[in-house]
């Protein structure tokens, strides 16, 4: 399981993010299909990961939300 973050794009998409691996990045129409998006985003990223023997990124669960 991966901890991600969802915002609203400029161009009215969400876009979401997975912190723990780097560049994973997806987005959709509504914050529904955005997570949908980046579920399978993770998965593709995290087989190509295991199929070049390259270790997983642990995933920390640690995460703060500062609104300035």
């Amino acid at each position: 399981m991966r901890q991600v973050i969802v915002y609203p794009g400029d161009t009215g998409f969400y876009i979401v993010e997975c912190p723990s691996l780097p560049g994973c990045i997806s987005q959709g129409e509504t914050k529904e299909d955005a997570l949908v998006n980046i579920k399978e985003a993770i998965q593709v990223y995290t087989e190509a990961l295991e199929d070049q023997g390259i270790p997983l990124p642990v995933e920390r669960f640690d995460s703060m939300l500062v609104a300035l």
